[in-house]
């Protein structure tokens, strides 16, 4: 029995009949509109004018359910009054993207209602209105008989007839029990119209199923976006973070000794360090769904710096360069870089610290990057002294899967380590 009386005593009950109350009073505005019938056809039969009224009345409330922002903040109060967990209507975006940068995966498309789904929200309206005049009326006249019964209050008498029998209360406690059942009568009513309000939120305002999937879509893009600037962070930070680890060991090891070669390390340090803070504030301002002011653009054309930058850092390099690296633009030449940096920066934390080889190849129809070390004995077993996040190769994969190209990695003799990727090319827009 207290489990049954539980509804009665929850605060959202209330909240929830406030929200019908709330329906009943909006649609009053529309009810002067509503009797303009009766005054074109005044000869009508009252009945006719009645029904007439009402039809007019609940053609308004629908047109009034037809507009967009109507929904929403219906939604809205029905989160905070109901308590149901709607989410908010779709809006599509367009991905975040710059003048440089080309979105790797497309846009949700937008979200298309059928022809049932546009009359949702109207057919919510209607009912919501429908149902809090239902439940005003009711409540309130059993509120006021709660109020005015006992003791015969402004001369209030109850009667009851039922199967040929009457039952009249015209005071004692006779009518204090009749106001007692009458307020639990408007308790219960309040439980009605909120359960039913309840039941019909999801199903009315609720996400339509083409909603929905763009709902899926949308968050699927999210969830890509984050991915793709993940990897970016793991490439360009850790990179970074690699070779200043590098150059700060060779300065202090030159400072007394080589001072010039100390201060060439230290500027390498500064550059790094420079770049992946570049790199640091565009993905945090795409995070924080901030407009940044430029996404980094380092393509081949940036690849001398890398090298020179790694060669501050003490590693001996054999670069290789063929064909025209300038016909490789776009997201291929970024990808390409991308893909070179995380190639030298697991040789600089595995290598043995001989000579990396750096070969790129540019053909009419493909772009060939590989990169080779000698590989330590922590390399060839998969222990380093530096900790990896084991994200790296998997990561190349994908940005080298994503460009329709190929990838071979692993050991390539019993000394060596070997990257080698191959991407095809295509024409520059």
């Amino acid at each position: 029995m207290i489990k049954g009386l539980r509804p009665l005593l929850r605060g959202s009950t209330y909240s929830g009949m406030l929200f019908a109350y709330c329906g009943a009073l909006a649609s009053l505005p529309l009810a002067p509109f509503a009797l303009l019938p009766t005054l074109a056809w005044p000869s009508a039969p009252y009945g006719v004018q009645a029904v007439l009224v009402l039809l007019v009345w609940a053609a308004l409330i629908g047109l009034v359910g037809l507009a967009r922002t109507t929904r929403r903040a219906l939604i809205a109060f029905a989160r905070h009054l109901l308590r149901v967990p709607l989410p908010a209507p779709v809006t599509t975006r367009r991905p975040t993207s710059s003048r440089d940068t080309q979105p790797t995966h497309p846009a949700p498309a937008p979200a298309v209602p059928s022809g049932a789904d546009h009359w949702r929200t109207p057919l919510w309206l209607l009912l919501h209105v429908a149902l809090g005049w239902a439940g005003a009326l009711t409540s309130g006249v059993l509120i006021l008989m709660g109020i005015a019964l006992p003791g015969g209050w402004l001369g209030a008498e109850a009667g009851l007839s039922l199967f040929g029998r009457s039952l009249r209360s015209d005071g004692g406690w006779q009518s204090w029990v009749v106001a007692l059942g009458c307020l639990l009568l408007a308790a219960v009513v309040c439980v009605v119209v909120t359960s039913v309000l309840r039941w019909l939120a999801p199903r009315l305002l609720g996400p339509s199923a083409a909603e929905q999937l763009a709902l899926m879509a949308e968050r699927e893009q999210r969830l890509a976006e984050r991915n793709r600037l993940a990897h970016e962070l793991h490439d360009s930070i850790g990179h970074a973070l690699t070779a200043t680890t590098i150059q700060a060991a060779v300065a202090g090891e030159v400072l007394s000794a080589d001072p010039v070669a100390a201060r060439a390390a230290l500027r390498s340090i500064e550059e790094s360090s420079r770049a992946a803070l570049e790199d640091l504030d565009y993905v945090l301002g795409v995070l924080r769904e901030e407009n940044a002011e430029r996404a980094p653009t380092r393509t081949l054309a940036d690849l001398p710096e890398l090298l020179d930058r790694l060669r501050h850092a003490g590693a001996v390099l054999e670069v290789e360069l063929s064909g025209e690296l300038a016909r490789v633009q776009g997201t291929l030449s970024r990808a390409a870089y991308r893909i070179l940096q995380e190639g030298l920066t697991n040789a600089l934390r595995h290598g043995t610290g001989g000579p990396i080889g750096v070969r790129v190849a540019v053909a009419p129809d493909r772009l060939e990057l590989g990169v080779a070390n000698g590989a330590s004995a922590g390399m060839r077993t998969g222990a380093s002294v530096f900790r990896t996040s084991g994200h790296g190769l998997p990561g190349l994969a994908e940005r080298v899967r994503l460009l329709h190209g190929e990838i071979e990695v692993g050991p390539d003799g019993p000394q060596h380590w070997r990257l080698a990727v191959r991407l095809p090319v295509r024409v520059s827009a």
